[in-house]
């Protein structure tokens, strides 16, 4: 099976194995979309602008195989949870985010932590899967000084303590302090390629998505560097009704001979 995106002029066919979602949760004003901005074009801009619910998406052409990341960077207000939970449910990857200067943001990340265990844990029960939960806790703004700090770097590390696949990393977007490593260990705890992390791919434009799938590019440049990574421009965020159906079908399975179960969503 096959996945079909769209950059520029060209398709790009990604393996449908190797396309996966990564969900940025957390409180308000804590720095996800600055962190998100990090990680797609290495900006952070200093005017806060209130998130609703922001899609992007970035193709990869690693050693000359096709990966898909798909990003959901959600709203820290949550006015619609059966949205939250479907995200959570649809999620492969997540990066919870809580800025180290506010104590009630922290709260929430304990939060989010727990209701993520739980949605996919019910799904797990229903599907039978066996897959692990990359996660990364990530305090925010440690360029703000400890005279500002509220949440202490042992009590975050309790998060994380006795998972593997769970990491803490404070980070500064604004001056993309460990940004990076972040994405680096998240990766690598999801069993993706590293060089899906920003520092290790060459990042090419739109206006060359024509050649991006192209033997002949990949063989002329592979001396140089055997990854490269382009953001989909025009990349529109699957409807409500897909994600619904996508999970459906996990919990399904075709041909299984079983009573229809599914987690609910509200």
């Amino acid at each position: 099976m096959m996945k079909t995106t769209s950059s520029g002029n060209c398709a790009l066919s990604v393996p449908a194995k190797n396309s996966y979602r990564m969900v940025v949760l957390g409180a308000s004003r804590v720095g996800k979309s600055s962190i998100v901005s990090r990680f797609l074009n290495g900006r952070f801009e200093d005017q806060y602008t209130p998130t609703i619910e922001d899609f992007h998406r970035k193709v990869y052409n690693i050693r000359g195989d096709m990966y898909q990341l798909d990003i959901l960077d959600t709203s820290g207000n949550h006015p619609f949870p059966a949205m939250r939970r479907l995200s959570i449910l649809t999620g492969d990857v997540f990066i919870l985010v809580f800025s180290l200067d506010n104590r009630e943001s922290f709260d929430e990340v304990k939060r989010l932590q727990k209701q993520i265990l739980e949605v996919k844990s019910c799904l797990k029960n229903k599907t039978k899967e066996t897959a692990d939960l990359p996660m990364v806790i990530c305090g925010n703004k440690n360029d703000h000084g400890e005279l500002y700090r509220q949440v202490p770097t042992n009590e975050a590390e309790l998060l994380v303590s006795g998972d593997e696949n769970c990491a803490y990393f404070e980070v500064s977007a604004k001056k993309n302090t460990n940004v990076d490593e972040m994405f680096y260990v998240l990766f690598s705890m999801a069993k993706l390629p590293h060089e899906m992390s920003p520092a290790l791919h060459r990042k090419i434009s739109v206006q060359y998505g024509d050649a991006f799938h192209q033997k002949s590019f990949c063989m002329r440049r592979v001396k140089e560097m055997d990854a490269y990574g382009m953001i989909s421009p025009f990349a529109r965020r699957p409807s409500v009704n897909s994600d619904l159906k996508y999970i459906k079908s996990k919990v399904l399975r075709e041909g299984q001979a079983r009573e229809r179960e599914k987690c609910t969503i509200q």
